[in-house]
């Protein structure tokens, strides 16, 4: 779909080990500042255990699931919005990418070199915020400059246009992000277009010790606390021992992750969560011959999920087949969702929920 999550930090907090265990790729990890320059792109699978379950209900020959695509960015350092660090460049690549993994350091180790010489989880996110803010600062003036031309032309909706930059300059020289503006749906017109840095969805992976995932420690706690002001979430990982359990073969890594008193690689949640972020939901088709689960966005109707598998469902989209995969769980079968009244046939209209399994019929 080219949607795309950024993985952002301050240089050496982990985003290149952290993108590595996702994507499998040997993306260059390095104990120094700039390791990363030209961002490594990845794609990742969605772990879903609903795909393993209705391929062994169906039989199916294959399984095939949904991925996420994931953005190794360049560390961004202080001074990035003016050029510092080669930061227009690794700037540019945030603005392509639909929301941010803000990774931030959360363990202490001396053999691990911080940018600032210390951690300070609270002041290394301020660096990044600051730095992206004063980018979109940059923008706003820019649009503001080009509304202005239209204004002295007596355009009346270049002057709506131009009141509401004002008052967003306003806000973020506050030092607050565009994603915090509350913007009416005319104004969310206005800002849309300009793809501003701070109005992407955020989320803080913390990337701390093996002591800080299984108990925590003063660092995450702050982040923690950050995050709930913020309405964001975060997602605790070690990003060294995830390295390790993305090589392993699955019966080796059930015994790592039992050991380590784990249900589940971080790594999972990670993709998780960065797949919601992006606004993402999963549908799913199954039969004998393959067991699919297929991305939508939120909000989108029938004909769209249809159109995702081939255009040609979307042009003749005639009706789906419905069933949630909550109700063929708890009944057991397709037949027993059916004898109960809850496989459906739903139109054109119909929203499609998390979770649905779904056949079309279509014109050719």
């Amino acid at each position: 779909m080219g949607i795309a999550c950024g993985i952002v930090g301050l240089p050496n907090v982990g985003k290149s080990t952290l993108f590595n265990a996702l994507t499998s790729n040997e993306a260059e990890a390095a104990n120094y500042p700039f390791c990363t320059i030209d961002p490594n792109v990845g794609i990742v699978n969605v772990p879903d255990p609903r795909l393993k379950a209705l391929s062994l209900r169906y039989d199916t020959e294959r399984e095939v699931p949904t991925t996420v695509e994931f953005v190794d960015i360049a560390g961004l350092v202080k001074g990035a919005s003016k050029g510092e660090g080669l930061g227009n460049q690794f700037l540019a690549n945030i603005r392509q990418c639909d929301a941010v993994a803000h990774v931030v350091r959360c363990f202490e180790d001396d053999n691990v070199v911080h940018v600032h010489g210390g951690v300070d989880p609270l002041h290394d996110i301020d660096i990044i915020e600051t730095e992206l803010i004063l980018k979109d600062v940059e923008s706003v003036d820019k649009r503001m400059e080009t509304v202005n031309k239209k204004v002295r032309a007596n355009d009346k909706e270049a002057k709506e246009e131009y009141e509401f930059l004002g008052v967003l300059r306003e806000h973020l020289d506050g030092g607050k992000p565009a994603r915090s503006f509350v913007a009416d749906d005319k104004q969310k017109g206005f800002l849309r277009p300009m793809q501003l840095l701070t109005d992407k969805p955020v989320m803080y992976v913390a990337n701390t010790d093996e002591p800080g995932v299984k108990n925590g420690n003063r660092y995450l706690d702050a982040v923690r606390q950050r995050a709930d002001s913020e309405g964001a979430i975060v997602v605790p990982i070690c990003a060294k021992i995830e390295s390790e359990i993305a090589l392993l073969e699955d019966d080796d890594r059930a015994l790592f992750l039992a050991d380590l008193g784990m249900a589940e690689p971080g790594l999972d949640r990670v993709i998780r969560e960065a797949y919601r972020l992006l606004g993402l939901i999963t549908f799913l088709t199954a039969g004998k011959k393959e067991c699919r689960a297929w991305t939508v966005r939120q909000g989108s109707t029938a004909p769209q999920a249809a159109g995702v598998i081939h255009t040609d469902f979307e042009r003749g989209f005639i009706r789906a087949e419905v069933m949630s995969y909550a109700d063929l769980e708890r009944l057991g079968s397709e037949q027993a969702v059916k004898d109960s009244g809850l496989y459906r046939i739903e139109g054109k209209e119909y929203i499609v929920k998390d979770g649905d399994v779904m056949y079309f019929r279509f014109n050719v």
